[in-house]
C-alpha cells in the first residue's frame, strides 16, 4: 500500500471544535512547527473567514482553452479596519506588518491562480490569507542583551598578542 508521507496536527478546543490543522511532513522539525503554533495567540482561532470577499478572474496558466473562458483566479479580500474579531491593537499589528499587501483602501488582497478551479483557488486564497494574518499577529521576543564574560575577553585578548607575536617574528632583525 501507498500512504502518504505527510502527517497532519490536529487541535481541538474543549467542545471539540477544530482550531488548527497542521501539516508536518517528515524532515521538517516538528518542534519549530509547534513552537509557531504556540506562539500565535489562542483569540486568534475566532473565524474571521466571514469577513473575507472573493473576486475571479481569467487566470493564465495551464487549462486548455478553459482558460480563455472560465474565470478560474481568485483574489480574497478582507477589510483589516472592518473586522469585529480583533482588537484595535491587533487592527494595527496587522496593518503595519502587512503594510505593502494592504491597498489604499484598507483591503488586504491575496491573490491565487494555482490549481484549476475557482473552487481550490478560493480555498487557497483563504488559507494563504489567513496564515499571513496569523503570523502577522506573532510578536517577536525581545532580545535579551548577554555580557561576555571576563574569561572569553582575557581568552580573546592572549589570542590577539599570540598572533601580534607571530607577525612581529616574521620581520626582519634590524628594521623598524
Amino acid at each position: 500500500m501507498n500512504f502518504s508521507k505527510c502527517i497532519y496536527l490536529i487541535v481541538l478546543d474543549e467542545e471539540t471544535n477544530l482550531l488548527w490543522k497542521i501539516e508536518y511532513w517528515p524532515g521538517v522539525d516538528l518542534y519549530n512547527v509547534w513552537k509557531w503554533y504556540v506562539s500565535v495567540s489562542l483569540h486568534f482561532m475566532n473565524d474571521f473567514s466571514s469577513e473575507i470577499s472573493f473576486k475571479t478572474a481569467r487566470s493564465g496558466g495551464s487549462g486548455g482553452q478553459n482558460v480563455n473562458k472560465v474565470e478560474t483566479m481568485a483574489e480574497a479580500l478582507w477589510h483589516v479596519a472592518g473586522s469585529r474579531f480583533f482588537t484595535d491593537e491587533e487592527k494595527e499589528l496587522i496593518q503595519t506588518k502587512l503594510a505593502t499587501k494592504i491597498n489604499k483602501d484598507g483591503y488586504l488582497h491575496v491573490r491565487s491562480s494555482e490549481a484549476r478551479t475557482q473552487l481550490e483557488n478560493k480555498q487557497i486564497a483563504r488559507g494563504k490569507l489567513e496564515e499571513l494574518v496569523a503570523r502577522s499577529l506573532v510578536k517577536p521576543k525581545k532580545r535579551k542583551p548577554t555580557r561576555i564574560s571576563k574569561e572569553a575577553k582575557e581568552k580573546r585578548l592572549e589570542s590577539k598578542k599570540k598572533e601580534a607575536l607571530k607577525k612581529e617574528m616574521r620581520k626582519r632583525p634590524g628594521l623598524i
